[in-house]
């Protein structure tokens, strides 16, 4: 009896270390939170955040996930991060020439900031920590792991915002990072074209934490979450653009809310 159950383990557990990985910045709440959950059945978890403590609810809720640690406006942090999770290079300058390492299959970039009021209004210092957040960041993290999503074919998904097509009043510095963000995985694309798959996801306004204080900075105290798209529908997007066949890449995806 014993050795049946131990085959059953040992089986769940080779069929555990046969799912691809997946690396999901943000994912202690909103957006990154919903894409964890779309992929947990299909992949093996590692959850990025600032902290471990914004992220431990998060790692009861998946057992088997690993966490990934990083201050998004530390260079020094996502290197150290990159090397403490195993990856090839993780420290190093020249990381993006250097090995793999651990297996990577999926890079999901979900992590942003959204501030910035008029461009007279609009201090340096916030400029710094927005386009850290939601460009260099982004940048610097995929280049120590391109080296590992190389070696397994893998792809890098960018969740960009509508914002990353259209600007307007008071929008200088969040839409600014969001079309250079644009800009990176269009470049980012044609550059490892045949290597690794990359994906822009575009949603309009979503419902989440983010978004509340975004409508209350504007004056909207009335908020009405139902206007809004739900996290849960961005993460299909994402199970859309990974579940894609080997010889397909869907590029650039734009999901907006019903209601204007």
């Amino acid at each position: 009896m014993s050795t049946s159950h131990g085959s059953v383990a040992e089986s769940a557990e080779a069929a555990e270390s046969g799912k691809p990985v997946a690396l999901i910045t943000g994912a202690s709440r909103g957006i990154g939170l919903a894409i964890a959950r779309e992929l947990a059945s299909t992949h093996k978890l590692i959850l990025g955040a600032s902290s471990e403590d914004s992220l431990a609810d998060v790692l009861a809720e998946f057992p088997g996930a690993r966490p990934f640690i990083a201050e998004l406006t530390d260079r020094d942090a996502i290197a150290r991060a990159v090397a403490d999770a195993g990856f090839g290079g993780g420290a190093g300058a020249d990381a993006g020439a250097g090995g793999a390492g651990a297996r990577l299959d999926v890079l999901v970039h979900s992590a942003g900031v959204a501030d910035g009021e008029t461009v007279a209004e609009t201090p340096w210092d916030v400029y710094e920590r927005v386009f850290f957040v939601n460009v260099f960041a982004v940048a610097e993290l995929t280049r120590l792991l391109l080296p590992a999503l190389r070696a397994a074919g893998g792809q890098v998904v960018t969740i960009n915002s509508g914002s990353g097509y259209f600007s307007g009043v008071g929008a200088a510095v969040y839409s600014g990072s969001k079309f250079a963000l644009r800009a990176f995985s269009d470049a980012l694309r044609e550059e490892e074209r045949g290597s690794v798959r990359v994906t822009s996801i575009h949603p309009g306004r979503v419902d989440t934490d983010m978004q509340v204080e975004l409508q209350a900075s504007y004056g909207n105290h009335d908020y009405d979450g139902s206007l809004y798209i739900r996290p849960e529908s961005v993460a299909a997007t994402v199970r859309l653009a990974v579940d894609a066949t080997p010889e397909a890449m869907i590029e650039n995806l734009a999901i907006r809310p019903v209601h204007k």
